[in-house]
Parts: structure tokens; C-alpha cells; sequence
């Protein structure tokens, strides 16, 4: 057993120090998860989403100790609320839509004297891992649906938002939760991916890094046990000649440094078609100016700390790296008080004269730091939107929306938005492709993940 310590990026004090789960009580949880999702799944679906919805009020109810939370855990300013707003929609139309998303598929041509179906069937026990920078709404894309579609869940939340994971375990617990049912785990990399190798468990849910996705794939080799991934992003938006232009700078600027730029589909290059170049330039650097960068617990910051230093520091690496290879910065750091070079606290960037040599255009990110480039038509911006290891998002904005399709069919990535970005519709598959990862959660497809097929043949007339 080792310690889990959450450190603050506000000030560097420990949040949060405690042991990890022993063997025997990671065994006794996912024994408790298999008894309770015995009966759960005999439970109807419409009960089902009422334990859930009493675990969303439950979990709003303590929204006013949460969001100043999140800020001591992993930096989110409290003038933005925490993440409820999209918590509670992703949860309500889960539940209202479990019933018509898990119905049995009829086959399209009756036969006579026969009854067929194909019956959606909980896989048992989901293995939630969940990572820190929107440590609610990445957890609940695959807790909720889950349990509607009968399973039981194991969470391990990162050591960075652990009272996450506590909150969660005290919101099912008030709803009235099954014992068992779900089960919130301390857990090290090392017991992670022991529990996954262990075969004792149905399905991994799991967001974070590349390099995590890879340690989990090699952890559940052999053992036939499925994974759905969630990994890096580098997501692109292109700016047409015909956009709405204050709209894009608006959106774009919010996209690219909401949460300090963490954000697995947040913005993080821009490439604007020459003939609006120079206007979006100049409003995209007025917007930036306008942040205030500080302490998160104060009203009036807009720009908080990164969760940690060594993620900042990468950031900076990558804006030095372009600009020794030519990149103009527009943003003066200095202007930003709290931003003094080392730690957490790190000033919003905006690089021009930037080209995929540099890491910044190329590499994940997850900071405050967009590059922008010119572009002369969509046929450029398309080749270099495709230009990535990664494809969660991208975005067209444009009034055309013929246009906007057309550049989708051909963009190797996981959703295309039209004059929005940074966002999760609950009723669309959230999923990617390349290097970003696999699988689907959310929608009907999401639910589909979460269960296996079973088929019904039924001779009814002999």
C-alpha cells in the first residue's frame, strides 16, 4: 500500500492524503459489485433511472461545498460553477431514453410461428478510471448509463480530484443505492493494472493520456476484457472567409482557454482563411487580454492555475520550442501578475507564424497556449486539420452548411461541429479516432457498449 495525496495547485498545500485500497478490499468491493449487480439487472429500467436521478439531486445538493472543491483540487475558477450544468443534462437524458435504448432489437421481416429478439444484456462490472480535468462529467459518461443498463461500477478516480470519488460514493449512498452497487477505490497505477489483469472485471472505461491508454491495453491483454478509450486530442478548427466572425472569435477564444485549456476537445489550433485572417487575429488577441489570470476561489478570475507544474511546463516548453523555430507571440505574459515563469499559474498565449515543425502545433497540449495560421483555401485547411496523431473534434465555422458536411465527410475525426466547439451532446456518440482512442460513450451507441447481444429464437407453433 502506498499514499494517494492530491496537492493544490492554488498554493501547494495537500488537499487530501490517504492509503490505498488493500488487496482485500479491492477483492470485497468488486465481490459486493458482482452480488449487487445480481439483482440490479433484474430491476426495471424505469427504477433504475429514478436511482439515478435521486443521485443527480443528491449530488446538486452539495454543489455549494463542490465547486470551491474543484478549485483547491485541480484550479477551475468558482465563478464558473463547477460542471453541472452539463452533469445534469447528460444525466437526464440518459435516464429519460434507457428504456428505448436498451428495448430488444426486432429482426425487420416477422416469420410465422416463430418469436425472435435480440435482448441487450449488462456485461456485470464496469471498471470506471477517470481523470481529473473535468473529474465529474468524464466519470458520469460511463457510470450512469452504465447502471441504467444494469451493470454494477467500480470507480478510480485520479489523485488529483479524489474527493470526487468520495462525492460520488456519498450521492448513490443517499439515493439509496443498492450496497455494493457502486463502489468508489484508492487505487495506484500498479493496483489498476492488477485489477484489470485480473480478468475480474467486464469492461474498462478509461480517459487520460495516450501513454495511460497504452498501459491499459497491455493490462487487459489476454484476459478478453473489453476497453473503451478516451485519449489526447489536438482538435482543430477552421475559420472559412465567409464566417460570422465576432461568433468564431467569441467561441474560439472560450474553446481554446476555458479550464486553462484542459480540456481533451478544447481548441488548440486555429486555421483562418486569408481573407479574415488579420480581423480574427486582432479580436482573438483583444478577447485574450481581457482574462484575468489568479487565485480560482476569487470571483473575479477567469484564468486559474493548471492542475500541476509539470503540465505547465510542457506548455511552456512547446511556446519556446516555436518560438526558436520563428513563432511570433501576441500575448505579453507580463500583463497577467499571477504568471512568473514556474508553477502552475500560466498566462493565456497566442502564437502566429506558426507550421506543423513546431511541437505546439503537432503535440497534445492541455494549457492555455493556440497557435493560428493563415490558410488559402479548404483544401489546405483540410490537409492540415488530417495532419495529427489525434481526432476528437473540429470544428468548420462558416454559413455555409452545405460547405461545413462537406468538409466533415472528410475529416478523420470522432465529431464535427459547425460553429460551436468544446462541447458534448448526450444524444451523439462521443468517441474518436487515430491515436485518440476507441469506442463510444453517450447516445444509443454508448449504451450499446455497455451491454452484449443476446438472441431469442423462439419456435412458438409445432
Amino acid at each position: 500500500m502506498s499514499d494517494i495525496v492530491c496537492t493544490s495547485p492554488i498554493d501547494g498545500r495537500i488537499v487530501d492524503r490517504r492509503p490505498t485500497a488493500s488487496g482485500a478490499d479491492i477483492e470485497l468491493a468488486l465481490a459486493a459489485a458482482r452480488a449487487a449487480q445480481a439483482g440490479w439487472k433484474r430491476t426495471p429500467i424505469a427504477e433504475r433511472a429514478e436511482l439515478c436521478l435521486k443521485f443527480l439531486d443528491a449530488m446538486v445538493a452539495m454543489s455549494d461545498d463542490i465547486v470551491p472543491e474543484l478549485a483547491w483540487q485541480m484550479g477551475r475558477p468558482v465563478r464558473y460553477g463547477g460542471e453541472f450544468k452539463g452533469f445534469e443534462e447528460r444525466i437526464r437524458f440518459m435516464a429519460r431514453h434507457a428504456e428505448e435504448y436498451l428495448e430488444p432489437v426486432r429482426p425487420p421481416e416477422e416469420w410465422q410461428g416463430f418469436k425472435r429478439y435480440i435482448k441487450r444484456e449488462p456485461l456485470g462490472v464496469v471498471f470506471t478510471v477517470a481523470p481529473w480535468n473535468y473529474p465529474y462529467l468524464t466519470a458520469v459518461n460511463s457510470i450512469v448509463p452504465a447502471l441504467l443498463a444494469g451493470n454494477a461500477v467500480v470507480l478510480k478516480h485520479a489523485a488529483q480530484t479524489i474527493l470526487v470519488g468520495d462525492r460520488f460514493q456519498q450521492a448513490f449512498e443517499a439515493a439509496g443505492a443498492p450496497a455494493g452497487l457502486f463502489r468508489t477505490l484508492a487505487l495506484s497505477h500498479d493496483d489498476t493494472t492488477r485489477l484489470i489483469g485480473s480478468g475480474e472485471v467486464d469492461l474498462v472505461c478509461f480517459t487520460g493520456s495516450v501513454a495511460g491508454g497504452q498501459v491499459i491495453e497491455r493490462a487487459a491483454a489476454g484476459t478478453f476484457t473489453p476497453v473503451g478509450l478516451e485519449l489526447g486530442g489536438k482538435d482543430p478548427a477552421y475559420v472559412r472567409a465567409d464566417v460570422s466572425l465576432e461568433h468564431a472569435i467569441e467561441n474560439l477564444v472560450d474553446g481554446a482557454f476555458y479550464n486553462s485549456g484542459q480540456c481533451c476537445c478544447g481548441i488548440e489550433r486555429i486555421y483562418v482563411h486569408e481573407d479574415v485572417y488579420d480581423d480574427f487575429v486582432d479580436g482573438f488577441v483583444t478577447l485574450t487580454n481581457g482574462y484575468t489570470l489568479g487565485n480560482p476561489l476569487e470571483d473575479a478570475t477567469t484564468l486559474g492555475p493548471m492542475a500541476q507544474a509539470r503540465i505547465a511546463d510542457t506548455v511552456r516548453r512547446q511556446t519556446e520550442d516555436a518560438l526558436n523555430r520563428g513563432a511570433e507571440a501576441l500575448i505579453d505574459a507580463r500583463r497577467f501578475a499571477a504568471d512568473v515563469g514556474t508553477g502552475t499559474y500560466l498566462a493565456p498565449q497566442v502564437l502566429v507564424e506558426v507550421d506543423h515543425s513546431m511541437s505546439v502545433m503537432v503535440e497534445e497540449s492541455f494549457g492555455p497556449v493556440v497557435g493560428i495560421m493563415k490558410v488559402s483555401d479548404d483544401a489546405e485547411a483540410l490537409r492540415l486539420m488530417n495532419d495529427s496523431p489525434y481526432g476528437l473534434t473540429a470544428s468548420v465555422w462558416t454559413r455555409d452548411l452545405e460547405a461545413a458536411e462537406r468538409l466533415g465527410d472528410q475529416l478523420e475525426t470522432g465529431t464535427v461541429f459547425m460553429n460551436r466547439c468544446d462541447y458534448l451532446d448526450p444524444a451523439l456518440a462521443w468517441t474518436g479516432v487515430k491515436d485518440t482512442g476507441r469506442g463510444a460513450t453517450l447516445s444509443r451507441v454508448g449504451f450499446e457498449a455497455l451491454t452484449r447481444p443476446k438472441s431469442f429464437h423462439l419456435r412458438t407453433s409445432l
